[in-house]
């Protein structure tokens, strides 16, 4: 096992002091650990230990990282492990104030990590929160537009790649993906159709989106039920941060803290009227490629974040016991 699979092997079952000690163990002391709001930017291991780890394992003590995607690559001399899978477990107690179903619980996640020494040194994981207040049918926004069901696997099963066979093949996808990233920037502002998504995207697409927003498939459901949504609220949005963009064989990551920025200046999104504030996104792709187009792309947002920075506050809503908006 790697030092990624070690760590959150060690916390199933943990103690305290064992959790503590995880995390000194595959954790480089000077780790810098980015996740999703509530929890967001941690330094150290006994903080990472104390803010994410043990609230994850306190809430599901049988956790079980379950990876549908896990690869490693090289980003400008630096060694990345990058995957989204589920943590898995029996839903016992609150995680962040979400009230425990005492059943079994997937909570979806996405990362990026950079190992040094063979420690995790820096780490972008974005728990899907949002997601779980839904299964639990707690949350303050609308029900999603897309499937809000069972997220795949890829559809070659072969998204668990410890080791880069053919960087060369890497480095044609990671081509494609930058390629596909320019044509979302040459939205004209009316048309939709001023991003030309059929040189780049398989039309069978399927587009896995967080909670909140749902899986789309294909061009004109990716636009109806999230890209036209989006664009119309944040009509200015610009992808300008890249905090690693790593590929190995059809598969390439990328993603930023933040990724994107955006004026949120349009009305509906998530149901909710303009804020008019401009807005910074925590924001990770997956994408696989199959033959010249990508054929799969799962996406995490850090929405509940997103949501904080427009005056929402869905934890306290949820304290307060706020439900689903239909």
């Amino acid at each position: 096992m790697n030092c990624l699979e070690s760590l959150y092997a060690a916390i199933c079952h943990a103690s305290v002091d064992q959790v503590h000690a995880a995390a000194d163990e595959y954790l480089h002391p000077n780790v810098h650990w980015h996740a999703a709001h509530p929890v967001d930017d941690l330094l150290g291991p006994r903080q990472v230990a104390d803010e994410f780890l043990l609230p994850l394992c306190t809430a599901l003590p049988d956790l079980e990282r379950r990876p549908l995607i896990q690869f490693v690559g090289n980003d400008r001399g630096q060694r990345w492990v990058c995957g989204t899978g589920f943590f898995s477990g029996r839903f016992v107690k609150p995680l962040h104030g979400i009230p425990p179903s005492n059943k079994a619980l997937a909570l979806r996640y996405t990362e990026l990590l950079r190992i040094e020494d063979e420690r995790i040194i820096e780490c972008f994981i974005i728990p899907d929160f949002l997601d779980v207040m839904y299964q639990r049918g707690v949350c303050p926004v609308r029900l999603p537009l897309g499937y809000a069901g069972q997220i795949l696997p890829p559809a070659t099963l072969d998204g668990i790649r410890p080791v880069d066979a053919d960087p060369g093949h890497g480095a044609v996808s990671k081509q494609l993906v930058m390629d596909m990233l320019d044509c979302l920037r040459r939205y004209d502002g009316l048309e939709l159709g001023s991003m030309d998504l059929e040189n780049y995207w398989h039309p069978d697409l399927f587009w896995y989106g967080p909670g909140g927003i749902g899986t789309t498939r294909g061009i004109q459901g990716f636009r109806e039920q999230h890209q036209g949504p989006f664009l119309r609220a944040f009509p200015d949005r610009d992808v300008d941060h890249h905090a690693c963009t790593v590929a190995n064989g059809d598969y390439v990551a990328t993603g930023g803290w933040p990724h994107m920025h955006g004026t949120h200046s349009g009305h509906d999104w998530l149901g909710l009227p303009a804020s008019d504030r401009r807005l910074s996104l925590r924001v990770m792709d997956i994408w696989r490629r199959e033959g010249k187009l990508l054929r799969e792309n799962w996406v995490a947002i850090d929405i509940p974040d997103m949501l904080m920075q427009m005056g929402y506050d869905v934890f306290s809503d949820m304290r307060s016991g706020a439900r689903i908006v239909e």
